[in-house]
């Protein structure tokens, strides 16, 4: 292990980098440095410019006192040698002093030994955790994106580790706006599990059917999934503040064998009631062979055709063993849906091997989690967040579910339960943590957080100041965590290191076996300079497809078009010299708000519905604290105009048919709606211009069907007149 991992106290220190050492510049620096579109000729002055303000003599401090960079907090030598991927060092260090190999003595070292000897380093990790017999003829058949084949010949199941664990621990706390409601043992659990698989069974659920849930952040969800994956079957799921369509646009093309869903849900101390939408849903989903109810009312629910129709009340917990179902590694486990700018939501595959040893490796060994440990994070079911709670299971820890509004009755919410449930690590969105500070709230002088060793932070980047709060307001003696990752591979490939220090702005490192590198415009890998996020080896956790996509021609598209044989994942990177990382933000249109993604083309679908609307385009300029607006720009048909109904008319639509969180921030009236030469939409422009790039740096009004809208747009925007033809 590296000296600065282990160099003494804890600390909550912030002191300058030196202008040698510094690899980052404060985001006000950077966002001058982002000049030019998207393209790979944007790439390299992007890295140009960002060269350019690395020698300025930055000077730049957030106001709480600390600048990227600023060193911030450092574990002490004992707590870096306690830590869980410290012990699998010594592990490995042992193993290969048998084989005749020389020691590794650092995270880096460590990391370039997991990316360059990916056979050795997956191979190790499956007997480390004992994953089971090495029934395998090969760990990896060929290293190729896409088309790599891990672990041929091996049998699992994803549940099987859950089933093992000690029967008397805690499995699951679940707390709503109310409160505790249910406390689970690990044998609770399992016979839960066992009365649900049998349910499915007698529905005639089995390996490869998929069942789909409608359902909150409940043990009810948690069940249901468990037994799904117990059968070898495939499950996803949608939180029911989705809309109907949205929902609809997902589960239609995985047609659906059996659909859970919960009957209303509570949300800000207010109740929803979902029984017409679930309604809607099941005479629209014609694969549908059942459903099942979750809450009141207590009377059966009514047949509609075909399908049979029980409440989750009504299932019992077994007695008997759970029995589980041997699948191959790469046997779907769950589809989980990330939008992009074009076509349906994308249905992403992740396999059973895939997802048990990768989340292993990030949860064991980068959040430093297991037995004994009580693991939060604020996600909702349709949120990879969840999936990735989940599994916090395969390591003995307790998860700790919540269902509700993070801010009812206001955000000191999670932190006391937090403190109540003594949890030793706080995960949840960059832009909750921003709101917190902005809050001006102190959980550390509300509340006990005695038991609190880590807090994660994802679903946007985090700024310093939002590092300095919470090692100022929640806790100094505290390893937190900026991770980043995506729904694509259901994982963190950039996060923390229990051995690494932590600076402010900066996520710690590359993770084990994450090939993680910045592209420029030629493919070639940079350090201190932004580039594209690429992955340049595979990964287990990479989608083994997607849905319905005969020669997996989306699935290449969507990752390996841009850079082939590499995993392009639209964001923008910088990785330090001290191998730490910045994330800057998505090269692509995709929305994000509050770490919940959905296509352009989704809200399109939406909006373009209403008899009023022609045309239109969205953009949301929102930056790494939250800040930032939500724009929709709409282009009437004759006679409408934008008037307050119809902007009523617009938000309502869009608050139910997609989600709260969706609807615009300012919507405004168009002539029409800038295309390209080729027709797409001009998202990411707008996006850049709104956020205050020139217009040159931008765009060539020459590449566009109809200048004259971007100008007509801009003024609408409030960004001065439109200039003449």
């Amino acid at each position: 292990m590296n000296d600065a991992a282990c160099s003494g106290s804890i600390e909550h220190r912030p002191t300058r980098p030196s202008r040698a050492s510094a690899a980052v510049i404060h985001r006000e620096e950077l966002s001058r440095a982002w000049g030019k579109p998207a393209g790979r000729a944007g790439v390299v002055e992007c890295a140009e410019r960002f060269e350019q303000a690395l020698a300025l003599e930055s000077t730049d401090m957030d106001n709480e006192g600390s600048a990227v960079g600023d060193l911030l907090w450092t574990p002490s030598e004992a707590a870096a040698n306690a830590s869980r991927i410290a012990h699998y060092l010594r592990w490995l260090n042992l193993r290969r002093a048998r084989a005749g190999q020389t020691s590794i003595e650092s995270y880096a070292e460590l990391w370039r030994y997991s990316v360059d000897e990916i056979e050795a380093f997956w191979s190790s990790l499956w007997d480390y955790f004992e994953i089971g017999p090495r029934t395998f003829s090969s760990v990896l058949e060929r290293r190729e994106m896409p088309g790599a084949k891990w672990f041929t010949g091996a049998t699992l199941n994803y549940v099987g580790r859950i089933n093992a664990q000690r029967r008397d621990a805690i499995a699951v706390i679940h707390h709503d706006e109310r409160g505790r409601q249910a406390l689970l043992t690990y044998g609770e659990l399992v016979a839960r599990v066992a009365g649900c698989r049998d349910a499915l069974q007698k529905l005639g659920v089995g390996p490869g059917d998929r069942v789909v849930g409608y359902v909150t952040n409940a043990p009810e969800a948690l069940i249901a999934f468990l037994a799904t994956a117990s059968l070898g079957a495939i499950w996803s799921s949608c939180p029911p503040e989705f809309g109907v369509e949205s929902v609809l646009d997902r589960f239609r093309q995985i047609a659906p064998k059996v659909l859970f869903a919960c009957l209303g849900y509570q949300y800000g101390g207010k109740r929803f009631d979902r029984r017409g939408d679930v309604e809607r849903m099941r005479a629209a989903l014609g694969s549908l062979e059942a459903c099942v109810w979750i809450g009141e009312p207590s009377e059966a629910p009514a047949p509609v055709g075909g399908q049979r129709a029980l409440r989750f009340g009504d299932i019992e917990a077994s007695d008997s063993p759970l029995a589980i179902e041997p699948v191959a590694f790469d046997h779907p486990l769950w589809i989980l849906f990330s939008s992009g700018t074009t076509g349906l939501p994308k249905p992403i595959v992740h396999g059973h091997g895939g997802m048990l040893l990768e989340h292993l490796k990030v949860l064991a060994l980068h959040s430093n989690l297991g037995e004994g440990d009580r693991f939060f994070w604020f996600s909702t079911t349709g949120w990879m967040m969840w999936n990735y709670l989940v599994s916090g299971l395969q390591i003995g820890a307790t998860i700790v579910l919540y269902d509700g509004s993070p801010g009812y009755p206001d955000l000191s919410r999670l932190w006391r339960l937090a403190a109540e449930e003594r949890v030793t690590y706080f995960g949840a969105s960059a832009p909750f943590l921003m709101a917190c500070k902005g809050a001006g709230i102190a959980p550390r002088e509300m509340f006990d957080l005695s038991a609190l060793r880590s807090v994660g932070s994802t679903g946007a980047p985090l700024p310093a100041s939002g590092f300095d709060w919470v090692y100022r307001s929640v806790k100094s003696d505290v390893l937190l965590g900026s991770v980043s990752g995506g729904t694509d591979l259901c994982t963190a490939f950039v996060a923390s290191c229990p051995l690494l220090p932590v600076y402010a702005g900066e996520l710690q490192c590359r993770c084990l076996g994450a090939h993680v590198l910045a592209f420029d415009a030629a493919g070639e890998a940079v350090t201190g300079a932004v580039g594209e996020l690429v992955i340049a080896s595979p990964m287990p956790c990479m989608p083994v497809g997607f849905w319905n996509d005969p020669g997996g021609v989306r699935y290449r598209e969507s990752y390996f078009d841009h850079f082939p044989g590499i995993w392009r994942h639209g964001d923008w990177i910088l990785i330090t010299e001290r191998g730490s990382a910045v994330i800057s933000g998505r090269s692509d249109a995709t929305l994000n708000r509050g770490g919940v993604r959905m296509g352009t083309s989704e809200f399109y679908r939406v909006v373009e519905e209403l008899d009023a609307v022609r045309d239109s385009v969205v953009v949301d300029t929102s930056d790494a604290s939250g800040t930032g607006k939500l724009w929709l720009f709409v282009a009437l048909r004759p006679g409408r105009t934008l008037d307050a109904e119809l902007v009523q008319t617009i938000q309502r639509t869009l608050r139910s048919k997609l989600s709260p969180r969706h609807v615009p921030d300012e919507i405004r009236a168009i002539d029409d709606v800038p295309r390209t030469l080729s027709g797409k939409k001009l998202e990411v422009p707008i996006k850049r211009l709104l956020g205050g790039a020139r217009l040159g740096d931008v765009v060539n009004p020459g590449t566009l069907q109809n200048p004259q809208a971007l100008y007509g747009l801009l003024a609408a925007a409030g960004l001065g007149p439109a200039p003449s033809p």
